[in-house]
């Protein structure tokens, strides 16, 4: 079994659509072992994006991920990172297929409704940043 961080972003949270993009990943098999809902603090957002520090974009990332709650979520199941990629579709929604959560609720490129891990590596280490170990059901 493998999992995988979830975040449904502020675009998204902001909409209501929590439990409408939560039901997607259950109804295609995954769970969902452990939930919150924040708002998150600069520093973890820096932290979550680092890789993006030196980019143009990363100020807006910031202030976009950072302006309001977001749903954190360790979603469960076989091949969850590369399956839950596929559910969440191309990070722009106008290029996701029909049937992903992104062409389904997203704005835009930018304010793309979810985010998830893209690897078993960033998988642990997002869930670490965003969950501490009293946080995880296991």
């Amino acid at each position: 079994m493998e999992r995988t961080l979830v975040l449904i972003k502020p675009d998204a949270m902001e909409r209501k659509l929590m439990g409408k993009i939560i039901s997607v990943y259950e109804q295609k098999g995954f769970s969902v072992s452990s939930i919150k809902v924040l708002k998150p603090s600069r520093n973890i957002a820096a932290q979550h994006y680092a890789e993006l520090k030196e980019k143009a974009y990363f100020e807006e990332i910031l202030t976009y991920i950072t302006r309001s709650e977001v749903c954190a979520m360790i979603i469960e199941g076989e091949n969850a990172i590369g399956e839950v990629r596929k559910i969440n579709g191309a990070t722009d929604p106008q290029e996701a297929d029909e049937d992903t959560i992104r062409r389904q609720f997203a704005i835009s490129k930018a304010e793309n409704a979810v985010h998830s891990s893209d690897s078993a590596e960033n998988a642990e280490k997002e869930i670490g940043l965003w969950f501490s170990e009293k946080e995880l059901h296991r």
